[in-house]
């Protein structure tokens, strides 16, 4: 595995060790990691502390959500540093302060709707942010939906259903927003990430991708698109080579501007990059579900009673 991954801007060498959690404790697997104002990271895991914070360089700063989470999946931090933490286990979102107060929750805890019945929610899986302050809803893995919330929480409109075609869902896994109002979605099973309006309208897809999980957008009005993508889940082709697990970097067309990644436990290698973010320098933190994904690339073995990695930082350079 080389030192530096990557290519051309957008080069990356691995930081080993990252994240030193306090004595006995474990993340066992990571949900979805996303970045504050001051480079605060926060860690939303399926251990016995759901959401754990450390600075930039790792040191641990804080713990909460004990008792409130049932399965941590996605997080997104907003532009006033309020977290949107989504859980599949109870169907609901949930706006938390930095410290843990929950100020609104979004869904009924464990009262899904109907399976694919396309009304909020059945185990939703991640939320962006318009512009305006709109809140939308990827749902998920019982359903196959986008959901457009008021910032108060009224329930706006949806759109989707299952599907292939253009504006249909094969497990919409995670979403984000642009400055200019446009929605990402990460059709995960259809190994595509389309793009809407802000009114549910479809406008194009990306489709360089092999079942794109986790996305995040840079900053500023032209980013770029972080793309963490699974590996393979099929026994004919999980050694297959070319597929993942790995992360891509895209421009805002879908260009493929950097690519890395291989099956693996060395720094730099994933086996399921579940979560991404990237703080003010260009760094990017992975969260991984190894914990789910170990049995699958090992014969159908349980993972090490040590635990298996489920964090990663990535350094630019």
């Amino acid at each position: 595995m080389a030192d530096v991954l990557g290519s051309g801007e957008y080069r990356y060498e691995p930081v080993p060790g990252w994240g030193r959690l306090p004595e006995g404790w474990s993340l066992k697997e990571v949900g979805a990691v996303a970045v504050d104002s001051q480079d605060r990271v926060y860690v939303f895991n399926r251990g016995e502390h759901p959401m754990v914070v450390f600075d930039r360089d790792g040191n641990f700063l804080a713990s909460w959500g004990e008792g409130l989470f049932r399965r941590a999946h996605g997080l997104h931090i907003g532009p006033d540093d309020m977290l949107w933490c989504t859980d599949d286990g109870d169907h609901t979102v949930r706006k938390c302060t930095p410290d843990g107060r929950v100020l609104l929750t979004l869904g009924l805890p464990d009262r899904p709707s109907p399976y694919m019945s396309g009304r909020p929610f059945n185990r939703c899986t991640h939320t962006a942010l318009s512009p305006e302050g709109d809140i939308y809803v990827s749902d998920g893995y019982g359903n196959a939906q986008v959901h457009k919330f008021s910032p108060e929480g009224r329930h706006l409109f949806s759109w989707g259903g299952s599907g292939t075609e253009p504006g249909q869902f094969n497990l919409p896994h995670n979403i984000c927003c642009d400055p200019d109002g446009w929605v990402y979605v990460a059709d995960r099973e259809s190994h595509r990430v389309q793009i809407f309006d802000g009114q549910g309208r479809y406008q194009t897809q990306w489709n360089n991708l092999h079942r794109p999980c986790s996305l995040f957008l840079g900053k500023g009005r032209c980013p770029v698109c972080y793309v963490g993508e699974l590996g393979p889940a099929l026994a004919v082709n999980i050694k297959a080579p070319n597929l993942g697990p790995r992360i891509s970097v895209l421009s805002m067309e879908g260009k493929l501007l950097s690519r890395f990644g291989e099956l693996g436990e060395a720094p730099g290698q994933f086996y399921s990059p579940h979560g991404l973010a990237v703080d003010s320098r260009g760094d990017i933190y992975v969260g991984e579900v190894s914990f789910t994904a170990w049995p699958r690339y090992h014969d159908g073995n349980p993972p090490p009673s040590e635990g298996v990695r489920s964090l990663q930082k990535l350094r630019r350079v």
